[in-house]
């Protein structure tokens, strides 16, 4: 089994948000049909912009808490390295 870490964002540039998960495609459907009342939900953080794969539930939820005290500048620069046009990746997922 995989685990994630992931960032969804409310649109290029906007509200990003960082999250750990062991099944990124149905935690982006609940960020994306807002389900998850919070910051989230809040914000309308629902485009899957950057996400990763991880051996382990642990090894995720470490790299969701160091990526959660970056300065924004550096979150920015991971999603633009990977994904530029800030293309929502969830169809990839299906």
């Amino acid at each position: 089994m995989d685990f994630f870490t992931y960032i969804v964002a409310s649109r290029r540039n906007g509200t990003i948000y960082t999250g750990s998960t062991d099944d990124v495609y149905v935690r982006t459907v609940e960020h994306r049909e807002r389900m998850r009342k919070g910051f989230t939900a809040r914000h309308g953080c629902t485009i899957l912009v950057w996400y990763e794969r991880h051996p382990t539930r642990h090894e995720a939820f470490v790299r969701e808490r160091r990526i959660k005290k970056w300065n924004r500048a550096w979150k920015l620069e991971l999603i633009e390295r990977t994904n530029p046009g800030w293309r929502d990746l969830f169809d990839d997922l299906s």
